[in-house]
């Protein structure tokens, strides 16, 4: 019994952590932690934690529709114009609906399959990046692109205090291969910041 458990797969996906992050003087947003552990061989890395703001999951949620065309997609959160990011239990609200429709979504094998869902999940790519990365139009494939940014996320998963003591050796030299990508170090941490976006919270 103990032994077909462990052939089991399974893949735990958590959003957490909402952040408000300022645009600039006029607009701010909220970014969600998603934290993924999986087992699974879908999957290229097994941990993996990224930043993403609503509007990114609208974003991904679109395309995994026009790529399965028969499936019907779980809903997103409703986008309201009540919604107060100043307000814990808006924030929390849309949290929870966020974590159900990727538990929902890791479920269904036809949107694993989809190379969309893991630059998602596991790269601090752009929409725009990882459209130009499925579509062929960048010098690095998908698996590439995971690789790197766990390669570049070294502080995860070690603790503030030796994060702060690697910032510098991390900064040097991973600018320059970063940039490639579409990785600022910035987003990098695991407690990483967002990528730089604009408009809808």
């Amino acid at each position: 019994l103990i032994f077909i458990m462990h052939l089991q797969e399974f893949v735990t996906v958590l959003v957490r952590d909402p952040r408000t992050q300022k645009e600039d003087s006029w607009h701010s947003y909220v970014d969600y932690e998603i934290f993924i552990h999986t087992n699974s061989m879908c999957f290229t890395r097994k941990t993996s934690c990224v930043r993403r703001r609503f509007r990114e999951f609208v974003w991904l949620r679109q395309r995994l529709q026009s790529n399965a065309v028969l499936i019907q997609l779980p809903e997103l959160p409703s986008k309201t114009l009540f919604f107060n990011m100043n307000n814990p239990h808006h924030v929390d609200h849309r949290r929870q609906g966020l974590q159900e429709f990727l538990e929902k979504i890791l479920q269904d094998a036809l949107l694993l399959s989809d190379s969309r869902l893991h630059l998602f999940l596991q790269t601090q790519l752009s929409p725009e990046d990882m459209e130009a990365c499925v579509s062929g139009q960048t010098k690095y494939s998908v698996a590439d692109a995971i690789h790197k940014f766990a390669s570049l996320n070294r502080r995860f998963p070690i603790e503030d205090e030796e994060r702060k003591k690697g910032k510098n050796d991390a900064d040097s030299d991973s600018e320059s291969s970063s940039s490639r990508l579409g990785l600022s170090d910035d987003s990098i941490s695991c407690g990483c910041k967002a990528s730089p976006a604009s408009e809808e919270s």
